[in-house]
């Protein structure tokens, strides 16, 4: 008996991967050739932790396998419209979904191993060509965030 659920919950999670010098992985989704992305992922359970949903999105779709102390949780939420073209994975009548943002720093040069069914290609960029290269907004927008959440003290994307 499978413990997944018939329809996609609602709630989800956003992992920015990237290196010391804030060069961010990309993946190319494989359902929607053209749109790139970070990690990201539905929680399995609703009372799946969002951290350990992090990093199993992130071991799923990379290969990469972080220890739970390498992840930041952000300790932020977007709430999104879903993509009228994915709205068949939730319940009826779900239009919204709540977003949980982490990122993971990795070595420099890190390539990962990447799940075939979910991505195509991917792609190291700096955090300015990243963030233009993201179909999501919310994506986007974390993107240019993670310069100040990994340095508050200043570090800005200018390149």
């Amino acid at each position: 008996m499978s413990t997944q659920p018939r329809y996609k919950i609602p709630v989800s999670v956003l992992v920015v991967i990237h290196d010391p010098a804030l060069n961010v992985l990309l993946l190319e989704r494989a359902d929607r050739p053209g749109f790139w992305q970070s990690v990201t992922g539905s929680l399995d359970a609703p009372d799946e932790d969002r951290r350990t949903a992090a990093l199993r999105e992130v071991r799923e779709e990379t290969g990469i396998d972080a220890p739970v102390t390498a992840l930041l949780d952000w300790q932020q939420q977007t709430v999104f419209e879903i993509y009228p073209h994915w709205r068949d994975r939730y319940a009826p009548g779900v239009t919204h979904n709540t977003e949980h943002s982490f990122s993971l720093c990795v070595p420099a040069g890190t390539r990962p191993n990447l799940a075939a069914r979910e991505h195509l290609d991917y792609q190291w960029l700096p955090c300015l060509q990243a963030a233009a290269k993201c179909f999501s907004p919310s994506n986007r927008e974390a993107i240019l965030r993670l310069p100040a959440v990994v340095n508050p003290n200043g570090a800005r994307p200018d390149r």
